[in-house]
């Protein structure tokens, strides 16, 4: 199925099952009424952060909004058209969407030569977990930056502004972990 068609329907069912109007929505979200009946439509490709934006309104996590819940025990994942931010110079591939029972949800993030990306902050509690398989990068928490090189690891609490930047001069493949701790 596509990408903006399982947004669509996350979003207007995370809405509905709240019982919010779009104007109710876009309150809680920061996202305008217009781009979420856009958004609920299939009509529009929204950004990373505008997705955050309304994950973080509604309490949920960024997977639920982007994934087809598994139908089996097993699950393999496909490689899938990528989400973009930066002019296409930060690739997130959503791997395991966040599941109830484990509090998780797993990305596979390639970021671009000078590419990057600011985040906003996640739900209180919520942890990163970053590997660095390729590359180097440099990773903000808060007020603080730590430069990672291949084979690195990092953890941070997340419900602060972080950002992702690549530092060096080849693609940095990262795996990230976000665990949404109760």
């Amino acid at each position: 199925m596509d990408v903006n068609k399982i947004i669509a329907q996350n979003v207007k069912k995370l809405r509905e099952k709240r019982k919010l109007t779009l104007d109710a929505a876009s309150e809680i979200t920061g996202v305008s009424r217009s781009m979420l009946a856009q958004i609920e439509k299939g009509d529009v490709n929204p950004t990373i952060s505008v997705l955050w934006k309304i994950a973080n309104g509604y309490k949920v996590s960024f997977t639920s909004i982007i994934e087809e819940p598994p139908q089996e025990t097993v699950s393999v994942l496909r490689a899938a058209e990528p989400l973009l931010e930066d002019g296409g110079r930060y690739l997130n591939y959503p791997a395991f969407a966040f599941d109830e029972a484990k509090q998780f949800e797993t990305y596979r993030i390639v970021i671009k030569p000078q590419g990057s990306l600011s985040a906003q902050p996640h739900l209180k509690g919520a942890e990163e977990f970053i590997t660095v398989f390729e590359g180097s990068v440099a990773i903000t928490a808060g007020d603080k930056t730590y430069n990672l090189n291949t084979g690195d690891s990092i953890r941070f609490m997340a419900n602060v502004p972080h950002a992702y930047a690549n530092t060096g001069s080849t693609d940095a493949e990262l795996h990230m972990l976000i665990y949404y701790n109760k």
